[in-house]
């Protein structure tokens, strides 16, 4: 049998690549990366206008089929909606990123406060969208992953998904860690194992727990987290190019049920 070599590993030429939560920072990176790799890609998120720039910003430097969807996950229509124009303009599905997160604000009632004052509002809407969007999409779009040669799907967890938060971190500023928000991460996580054992051998499921990333959070957060991190630094967005490029090509042909977790090295103390 002939094997490929690395190039012929990361070549994703008239692949399909569908990322939810695609307008926003690491989903467009990840659509940056694949589109490079030669995939086509279909974005999903429900900020349209944030969708048309994420849109420009790939076509500004690749040659490559982009769509856009915009579709509120928190709709339970929406998945077979999305599976539906999918399937009218590629036929398939390569790759599926399950990237969309409700993270909240801090001007959400019951979501940044005391576990005591978290709502049941918030933690339904938290599991719905971290959770329960990632298997409905993953099970509307099973025909069009079972057209691939190459199936991936892809669930983007949390560190707080397996570690139980320190919450010192958050001292003096209007930050906090929701339970929802941990529970949701870590039923993502667990669902990614199951997938893997019940869709094999034609469907690959895997996990990237993100640590950290700077998004001007503030500094005494930043120095906090910072002091506890092995690298001694916050992540970047491209930070994560690497893991989504492996796990998404033939790179990962071999693995499966994994938790590819980039932290910073955040998770090793």
């Amino acid at each position: 049998m002939n094997s490929k070599n690395i190039f012929q590993m990361l070549d994703m030429s008239n692949r399909a690549s569908l990322i939810t939560g695609g307008a926003g920072h690491i989903g467009v990176e990840m659509a940056l990366s694949l589109a490079e790799l030669g995939s086509n890609i279909i974005l999903i998120d429900k900020d349209f206008n944030g969708l048309q720039l994420a849109k420009e910003s790939i076509l500004n430097v690749f040659n490559a089929q982009v769509v856009t969807i915009a579709a509120d996950l928190e709709d339970e229509q929406s998945p077979s909606k999305i599976a539906s124009i999918v399937d009218n303009k590629f036929g398939k599905v390569d790759v599926l990123i399950n990237n969309a997160a409700f993270g909240g604000t801090t001007v959400l009632e019951g979501w940044t406060t005391t576990f005591a004052h978290q709502s049941l509002s918030t933690w339904r809407r938290a599991l719905e969208v971290n959770l329960t969007s990632a298997f409905a999409l993953s099970q509307a779009c099973i025909s069009l992953l079972n057209q691939s040669k190459s199936a991936s799907i892809i669930n983007i967890g949390s560190i707080y998904g397996f570690l139980g938060p320190d919450l010192s971190l958050y001292e003096g500023t209007a930050m906090n860690n929701p339970a929802a928000y941990a529970a949701s991460k870590g039923g993502l996580l667990q669902l990614t194992r199951w997938m893997a054992t019940v869709l094999g051998p034609d469907i690959r499921v895997n996990a990237i727990s993100p640590g950290g990333v700077a998004r001007g959070q503030p500094q005494a957060f930043v120095d906090r987290y910072v002091s506890r991190t092995p690298l001694k630094r916050m992540g970047r967005e491209e930070d994560f190019k690497g893991a989504i490029v492996y796990l998404a090509s033939d790179m990962s042909a071999w693995v499966t049920g994994q938790n590819l977790v980039v932290d910073g090295g955040w998770s090793v103390w």
